[in-house]
């Protein structure tokens, strides 16, 4: 009896060690986890660049983006991971850069990543930010889709029946539209003219600041001018794709939607919202949205976040008025942000893949 025991007790330690062992072997040899690619679809005659993030088995190595200093395996050939995209909206005047780590956290849960690149409101181009190009945004969204869809490397490893899709700041309206919400130039203009004091950088952008000054007046005056004059059309922008199945909006700019419109919506939508936003402010824009929404995720809340600790990574060196709106204030952890990524990584994985 007591031999009996002891060899099976000597098996069950071989079984665990050849389990380690194989674990072991699988990781040393890469296919335990697949590294991070990097690569584009080209413009096209109507549409930018398309920034790809996707599982790839080639070894990674440090690459330079202006400011940005990375470790991806550029145009490395891609694997399939779990048959899934996931569409990031980058925000006014935003880059494919500022989230690479949101897409890392992406690529290692198996999802391709595609950020296209938006119209006249990019760090290219930013001549139109702005109800101008949020109007575009949600077709330029769907169009990506196709595009990704379309390409060779990518098609093969895609079904496109379940989208994901995540936005963050003017991404963020773009989400919220992906969402079934409904807003109009008119409800941009409406809100500035009852909120512009309160809600200034959300009207008027990162060209001034009120600061108390004898100029402020006529700061009001101008910007309000400038608004009633462009942004006076009552016609309601939606747009439907039946592909993408989950969303989420990290401290949207949503003060122009009909809020009735985001009271259910046809699918998941989670929100991430920082506490100490000065450039959209909560109560005119995530909070009406969590206030309305009845189904919505609250998927994290950071309450001593600014506006650009949503940025992964942050841009160095801001300084002047985007550096007030966009650095991480005295105090703040970042190091808690990883952990954000994971739980929105976690929202897709649960809506896309169950």
């Amino acid at each position: 009896m007591m031999k009996a025991k002891y060899l099976l007790l000597v098996k069950r330690l071989f079984n665990c060690f050849k389990n380690a062992l194989l674990y072991l072997l699988l990781f040393a040899t890469g296919t335990a986890s697949a590294s991070v690619g990097l690569t584009t679809i080209a413009p096209s005659a109507t549409d930018g660049t398309i920034t790809l993030y996707y599982p790839s088995n080639a070894p990674e190595q440090q690459i330079n983006r202006g400011r940005f200093q990375f470790k991806l395996a550029e145009h490395a050939e891609p694997v399939r991971g779990n048959g899934h995209l996931i569409i990031i909206s980058h925000g006014s005047g935003g880059s494919p850069w500022v989230h690479a780590d949101l897409a890392r956290s992406m690529v290692e849960a198996g999802f391709i990543v595609a950020m296209p690149e938006h119209h006249g409101d990019n760090y290219k181009d930013d001549s139109h930010p702005g109800p101008d190009s949020w109007t575009l945004r949600p077709a330029e969204v769907s169009r990506a889709i196709d595009a990704v869809g379309r390409d060779p490397r990518f098609a093969p490893l895609l079904t496109l029946d379940k989208v994901g899709m995540y936005g963050m700041s003017a991404g963020g309206h773009t989400a919220l539209s992906m969402a079934g919400g409904r807003w109009s130039p008119a409800g941009f203009k409406q809100h500035c003219e009852e909120d512009l004091v309160n809600d200034f950088h959300s009207c008027v952008g990162l060209i001034t600041r009120l600061n108390g000054g004898f100029f402020d007046g006529l700061k009001k005056w101008l910007a309000l001018t400038i608004i009633r004059s462009r942004f006076s059309d009552t016609t309601m922008r939606e747009h439907h794709d039946p592909r993408v199945a989950a969303i989420v909006a990290g401290v949207p700019a949503a003060a122009d939607f009909d809020m009735a419109s985001l009271k259910n919506p046809p699918v998941p939508l989670g929100l991430v919202t920082a506490g100490q936003d000065l450039w959209l402010v909560p109560r005119f824009h995530s909070g009406r949205v969590l206030a309305a929404c009845q189904t919505c995720e609250h998927i994290a809340d950071v309450p001593d976040a600014g506006h650009g600790s949503l940025l992964s990574p942050l841009p160095p060196n801001l300084t002047g008025l985007v550096g007030d709106m966009l650095n991480d204030s005295p105090g703040f952890d970042r190091a808690q942000m990883p952990v954000v990524d994971k739980k929105i990584t976690a929202f897709f994985e649960k809506h896309l893949l169950h």
